[in-house]
């Protein structure tokens, strides 16, 4: 505000997510090779404990492995215990750009006698504001929903079999990260497949692309897609990110070739 007043957003979006994508493993055999870069980063680690707490260090047989990132297992589990809830972030297509909390709690901010909102809009935005696009209050993003996955993948590695948490979020059932990454794929990929009714997500209502058999397997890249029903929403043609399906696609015939199952 003006007179420099600052009030804090309390929204559960992707913004409380994106900390995650912050994360390196360093391996030992690696780091023997940078000399310099291990001087200061042991330099680090000796006189800025303060900020140290992020630089978690295992044993490994041939050394120290390092993990680096804004995320602490602690924090981790706690991230994720919203992620990966379906009442929350989590989709039967990927994750929400906004959590689904929102629907019936939506964040009002009451500034000079003027009423903000923050609501929940899975779809296209049921207001004007923003050219009328949703975009970040509860469509899926391809982008950040791969980066997602790629965060979980680096994390497994350094943790291994051993972190384990809920997925979904209270049905009891537990998964190592890279099996939590591997689940979010498939629901991803989903998008594009036929379901048990013949018919793909991606199409939504498009009576057309859903039942003529000159259109039904022609697909558009769209811009991202409904956080609930999983149709493709906004611009047709975002190959740039929206394409990484195809890469998704491939990791799962990768992971079914090392035996992981899928």
């Amino acid at each position: 505000m003006p007179d420099g007043t600052a009030f804090p957003l309390k929204v559960r979006s992707m913004v409380g997510l994106i900390p995650l994508f912050a994360v390196e493993t360093l391996e030992p055999e690696v780091v023997d090779t940078l000399p310099k870069f291990t001087r200061r980063m042991d330099w680090f680690l000796s006189n800025r404990p303060d900020l140290c707490n992020q630089v978690v260090r295992q044993e490994t047989a041939s050394g120290k492995r390092r993990l680096l990132s804004l995320v602490n297992e602690g924090r981790l589990v706690r991230v994720l215990r919203y992620m990966l809830d379906e009442r929350e972030f989590l989709s039967p297509f990927g994750i929400r750009a906004l959590s689904r909390y929102h629907r019936e709690h939506p964040y009002v901010l009451t500034v000079n006698g003027h009423e903000h909102r923050v609501d929940y809009e899975p779809g296209e935005s049921t207001t004007g504001l923003f050219g009328g696009n949703s975009n970040w209050r509860g469509p899926i993003w391809f982008p950040v929903n791969y980066l997602l996955i790629e965060s979980l993948q680096k994390f497994d590695h350094f943790y291994g079999g051993r972190f384990q948490v809920e997925m979904p979020t209270g049905s009891g059932r537990r998964m190592t990260l890279w099996e939590v990454a591997a689940e979010l794929s498939r629901r991803l990929t989903r998008i594009f497949l036929r379901g048990p009714d013949g018919e793909r997500p991606v199409h939504g209502n498009a009576e057309m692309f859903q039942r003529s058999p000159h259109w039904r397997d022609l697909m558009l890249f769209h811009e991202y897609f409904h956080g609930d029903t999983g149709a493709g929403i906004g611009a047709g043609h975002q190959t740039g990110w929206t394409g990484l399906v195809a890469k998704l696609l491939q990791q799962s015939g990768e992971w079914t070739q090392t035996g992981g199952g899928w």
